[in-house]
């Protein structure tokens, strides 16, 4: 018999699941968020579903409107309320129009790509070029390097740093006396600053905090809009910032950074523009990923982002940038399919990783952290590994190449345990070489005798940080739901109160005692299921990459028996036709 909707997990598991497929426990909404849920139904007429999604965010029946229409104007901050936007908005527009040599320096990944189209783009509009460099994730690691910058100063006026430089103390020295740098960022800061003109970073020790949750092409979107208004105040045309926020939403999708504020408006507009299919890099990217059906916050995560960032991990570091900015269609199409080739090395590479890092994490048995470190693991694939690591165990993650004496590696946390902190506190104790980051993602550089002594004392730290979070066994389900209820309409109702990503997780619906009618295998790792159930239609699912891991294997042979399954619902375009379909996350014998 199903658990009460809504009962407490110490009492009972949600369906009764104590342990599914994956191993975790099912947790439902708890009594009185039911309630509220149910009294918001009531005021607003609303689906009872999207209720429950408001409700678990908070949002009362006033608010309603609001949310589920963000406007930028209404949820954008002041840019001036960060520190040095003044001083690094007025030096990019007096080298923009005085005709300044320019070069922006930018990290590898999605964010430091679209920062740095960003930037490029804006000075595009103004009449003005820039010189583009994206240091080489295994020659020069991440972040500005002093022969990097030294030789850029030698050519150039100004140096941009983006999505990089906040630590760099020693690189940027090397352009004292030669250029001005800014640095627009978002990792985690030291004590002191970087050599530069301006350090705008919502991550700085001196700032509160308010818009820490801004990636780093949030940051740079707030320059340019500062940048503009110094450009109105002279009376100047400016260039066009909503028809960037396509870049914007991909980088805060893709660095995972949580879509609650303004984040929420930079992805849900960001969205809508992209689905115009105005920028040639993006509408490349979208060609070769084979997405027919209107952009979403998981398209973004899942198809895009792993082309953009294959550049940087197994190829050249530069190609997603230069795709992301490219304006040349033509030019476009042929960097996206170098990408998309690049991707397919990288996911042969990741695999075998994948296989052993996993191996290692289930004969340590850390409750509090997954690591995993060995010689000649490719440093472009540790931090999409411990990405599936931390999915695979719900625990922070860390994943070490060693390679010429050092180890490189890269973490991924959970919500509610900064790792990026974490990872700072090792390098102030010296146990790594260096490291840092922010709350969901890190890296570091570590003496691979010491490996064993660091991750022993993260993971003391993370155990301090994630007393009282909910347990990593456990799977959050928000309702149960008939399959007749999983309509287009609700898809539809439910995607006004997306978008969904990191802190602002989509609905998971449970649907109770289905039939397995159909079950197989597809593309790389995938399973596909059709479910009945007396009276409903049949209902379609997919688990992505369910094969790597237990849930796949266990439904293969499950045809003709009963399960609980848990998923998100979603629209699946095949041949211009729409098909609600569930994407699978766990199921349990009903």
């Amino acid at each position: 018999m199903a658990a009460p909707l809504g009962q407490n997990p110490a009492m009972a598991a949600f369906l009764n699941v104590e342990r599914s497929l994956t191993g975790r426990v099912w947790v439902g909404p708890e009594p009185a968020q039911d309630r509220l849920a149910e009294a918001l139904a009531q005021d607003t007429r609303l689906p009872l579903p999207v209720a429950r999604v408001l409700a678990a965010r908070g949002v009362t029946a006033p608010d309603v409107p609001g949310f589920l229409e963000p406007r930028l104007r209404d949820l954008l901050p002041d840019p001036l309320t960060l520190r040095d936007m003044e001083a690094a908005a007025d030096r990019l527009v007096a080298a923009a129009l005085g005709g300044q040599r320019i070069a922006v320096f930018a990290d590898y990944d999605v964010d430091g790509g679209a920062s740095a189209a960003l930037i490029l783009g804006w000075l595009a509009a103004l009449g003005r070029q820039a010189t583009l460099y994206v240091p080489d994730r295994i020659d020069e690691g991440y972040g500005p390097n002093a022969p990097a910058i030294a030789g850029l100063a030698a050519d150039h006026d100004l140096i941009v740093c983006v999505d990089c430089g906040t630590l760099s103390h020693e690189a940027l020295a090397a352009a004292t006396g030669r250029a001005d740098v800014l640095v627009l960022d978002h990792h985690q800061g030291g004590e002191t600053l970087p050599p530069a003109l301006a350090v705008v970073n919502p991550n700085r020790a001196d700032e509160d905090g308010t818009l820490g949750h801004l990636c780093a092409a949030g940051v740079v979107f707030l320059t340019l809009v500062q940048a503009n208004r110094v450009l109105r105040g002279q009376g100047r045309a400016q260039p066009d910032l909503i028809g960037m926020l396509d870049l914007v939403a991909l980088a805060t999708v893709a660095d995972v950074a949580p879509l609650v504020g303004v984040n929420r408006a930079f992805v849900r507009q960001g969205l809508a523009i992209m689905a115009r299919r105005q920028r040639p890099g993006l509408v490349a990217l979208s060609d070769v990923a084979r997405l027919d059906s209107a952009p979403s916050a998981f398209h973004l995560g899942y198809l895009l982002g792993p082309r953009i960032n294959a550049g940087g991990r197994v190829g050249r570091a530069d190609l997603g940038a230069r795709c992301l900015s490219c304006s040349d269609p033509q030019q476009a199409a042929q960097l996206a399919a170098q990408l998309d080739d690049l991707n397919r090395d990288r996911r042969a590479i990741e695999a075998g990783v994948r296989e052993a890092a996993l191996a290692q994490v289930e004969a340590r048995g850390d409750p509090v952290l997954a690591w995993a470190a060995d010689d000649g693991w490719h440093p472009g694939v540790v931090g999409i590994v411990a990405a599936r690591l931390k999915e695979a165990t719900g625990l922070p993650a860390v994943v070490i190449g060693v390679a010429g004496g050092l180890g490189k590696g890269s973490a991924r946390s959970v919500p509610g345990v900064d790792i990026g902190r974490a990872m700072g506190r090792l390098a102030a104790e010296g146990l790594i070489l260096k490291g840092g980051g922010h709350a969901m993602a890190a890296g570091l550089t570590v003496d691979p005798a010491m490996i064993p002594a660091a991750m022993a004392r993260l993971s003391e730290l993370l155990a301090i940080g994630a007393a009282g979070r909910q347990g990593a066994g456990t799977l959050r389900i928000s309702g149960l739901l008939e399959p007749a209820a999983a309509s287009v309409d609700l898809i539809d109702a439910l995607d006004r109160a997306g978008p969904f990503g990191a802190g602002a997780p989509a609905p998971r619906f449970a649907f109770a005692d289905q039939i397995v009618d159909q079950v197989g295998t597809m593309g790389e790792g995938h399973l596909r299921l059709r479910l009945r159930s007396a009276g409903a239609p049949p209902l379609d699912a997919v688990g992505w990459g369910a094969m790597t891991g237990p849930l796949g294997p266990s439904l293969l042979g499950a045809q003709g028996r009963r399960f609980h399954l848990a998923g998100k619902l979603e629209l699946s375009v095949w041949g211009g036709r729409q098909r609600i379909r569930l994407r699978l996350d766990d199921a349990a014998e009903a």
